[in-house]
């Protein structure tokens, strides 16, 4: 049953008249004495005054205290007095579409879908797969040695999985950008999935900037995070939370530790970005750092495993990439390699993009050419019509594009 709302009115009239009596019994007093009415009169009359505001100030006062919070309401015009238990059913039903349109209006599904993304459904093939990033695959393949072992020991011992094996278990990706973290946040999300360590094979994917919402922040995080319950949760450029945000990035860290620790069992978040930007992020909540349990290096890629990558993107477009095309492709890189804005793999799928670009030119311009040495030694030039689906030398530019901003 509902509880009975007390009358902010009732109270307040109440309240008055008590008050009034009162002063009243106090002038009346006055002017008995100016008047010299019998004094008998003047101080029974007094007397009851102020005893019936004595005695009545504390059951008013919160009788009135009362009134004031049974009609405080929420965002939701609710009594913030009242549970919602307590409501009538047609009150928690009109609730429930009001905080559904709260949170459509933060977070739109079509927001939710772009940002849900399936995790590896064959994890450890897809890791063996990765060109370099060594460390990491060793520090996963320790982790799955320990996944294995636990399957292995509950199968013998026939007991349950502890719950708190991988439980809380969030993790830091840090890294130059373009060296494979989102890849491999998706391998952890089919591992963890395979390994029963999450409910579902999901990972949200945002980065710092999407939990920025000014004042709703806070409420925006606590969203997306119960979005992801069940899955992975991958923040890639996690330090922008805290960067220009004017204290609201500190309150949507703090609702994301308070969520990692009460709901660690749910859910597991990995931050990404680079190393000193994820250490001042880190720093600047002690909760978020305690947090942490696992800390993941990517290094960058090695020119000898970018000409690897080239060679696999080019394979994806269905192309071969030649020798003549290699040679150049590692002159660009060593170039790349000591600019700012170098990206790893980012730079390679650039290169190769402007790559193809040139080709499709040099095709339509018939200046496709490419040598071929045969097993007798003898050299035999290749012709454009040959050359249709081969990158050539001269599609790959050794000349960096500088920016010119």
């Amino acid at each position: 049953m509902s509880q009975k709302i007390t009358s902010y009115p009732l109270a307040i009239m109440l309240n008055t008249i008590s008050t009034v009596a009162m002063v009243g019994g106090l002038i009346w007093l006055v002017y008995g004495y100016m008047k010299n009415l019998p004094e008998e009169l003047q101080i029974v009359v007094f007397i009851l005054s102020f005893a019936q505001w004595v005695f009545l100030k504390k059951p008013l006062s919160y009788m009135l205290q009362k009134a004031i919070l049974d009609n405080e309401y929420d965002e939701f015009g609710v009594s913030k007095k009242k549970k919602f238990e307590n409501l009538s059913r047609a009150e928690r039903e009109r609730i429930d579409l009001q905080k559904a349109a709260q949170m459509e209006s933060l977070l739109p599904s079509s927001v939710i879908q772009k940002i849900t993304q399936k995790g590896s459904l064959n994890p450890e093939k897809d890791l063996d797969a990765l060109i370099g990033l060594l460390p990491v695959k060793n520090k996963i393949n320790e982790m799955i040695m320990r996944a294995k072992f636990e399957r292995e020991s509950i199968k013998k011992n026939g007991k349950q999985k502890s719950a708190n094996s991988f439980s809380g278990r969030h993790m830091v990706f840090y890294g130059s950008p373009g060296t494979g973290k989102t890849t491999v946040a998706r391998i952890m999300t089919g591992l963890l999935y395979k390994y029963g360590y999450i409910k579902q094979n999901k990972c949200l994917e945002i980065d710092g900037n999407f939990l920025k919402a000014g004042e709703d922040s806070a409420a925006k995080t606590r969203m997306i995070v119960r979005k992801a319950y069940g899955g992975v949760l991958f923040i890639d450029e996690a330090y922008a939370i805290i960067e220009g945000s004017g204290g609201y990035g500190k309150e949507a860290v703090a609702t994301l530790v308070k969520e990692m620790e009460d709901n660690r069992d749910k859910f597991i978040v990995i931050l990404a970005g680079y190393r000193h930007d994820m250490k001042r992020l880190l720093d600047s909540n002690e909760g978020l750092k305690s947090r942490i349990k696992e800390y993941f290096n990517f290094p960058d890629y090695t020119v000898e495993e970018m000409k690897q990558i080239f060679v696999r993107m080019a394979n994806t477009e269905n192309f071969v990439v030649s020798e003549e095309a290699l040679v150049n492709f590692e002159i660009r890189c060593q170039k790349e390699k000591n600019l700012a804005s170098f990206g790893n793999g980012r730079t390679v799928r650039n290169i190769l993009d402007e790559t193809l670009d040139r080709h499709a030119l040099n095709y339509e311009k018939g200046k496709l050419t490419r040598s071929i040495v045969g097993k007798d030694g003898k050299e035999t030039v290749v012709g454009n019509e040959e050359n249709k689906f081969v990158l050539c030398g001269c599609d790959v530019s050794t000349t960096v594009n500088k920016s010119i901003l």
